[in-house]
């Protein structure tokens, strides 16, 4: 940008050449008018006998279109309140995440976990993930608690049969002297 601004631009670099703003309901150049934009609009157009009117959505926001199919609990909307939680799954789940340091609690949760899944399968209850996860955790939990146990059982028997049994000098006493 120069200094000062040239003669043919505004002397004010940021502003633009202001234009009367267009109104929306005038019909564009090449469009059918239709009929007077300006007429009143009739509510019962297209109603048949009997009918109530069209109610208006007093939460819609205007210039958004609803998306996808009305739902019971917001009509209008493409989306429904959340579906409450099996109790099961948040159970299983905590009991579980509990079994890392009780251990005995794990294959509770994983068993938990998959009841839990047949309740929400026939339900269509909401925790899918929780049951997944408390059978995953418990699982692996449950067979590091296997592993663990084989481990010691392993240690001690591997102690039992190395020990010295006491039968040393060939006294029979077993105390060898």
């Amino acid at each position: 940008m120069t200094y000062p601004p040239p003669a043919d631009s505004p002397s004010d670099p940021w502003s633009q050449p202001s234009a009367p703003p267009v109104d929306p309901t005038l019909p564009v150049s090449g469009q059918p008018t239709g009929g007077d934009p300006y007429a009143p609009a009739d509510p019962y157009a297209g109603m048949k006998m009997g009918q109530a009117p069209p109610v208006a959505d007093p939460y819609a926001v205007p210039g958004y279109a609803p998306v996808g199919h009305p739902t019971p609990g917001y009509p209008g909307y493409g989306y429904a309140p959340p579906p409450r939680t099996n109790g099961m799954a948040i159970a299983a789940l905590v009991l579980a995440l509990v079994g890392i340091g009780s251990c005995i609690t794990a294959p509770i949760g994983a068993i938990l976990g998959h009841v839990a899944r047949k309740q929400i399968r026939e339900t269509g209850e909401g925790g899918e993930g929780m049951a997944k996860a408390a059978i995953i955790v418990g699982w692996i939990l449950t067979g590091l608690l296997v592993l663990a146990i084989l481990f010691y059982v392993a240690l001690i028997v591997l102690a039992i049969t190395t020990s010295d049994s006491g039968s040393g000098s060939g006294s029979g006493t077993g105390y060898g002297y």
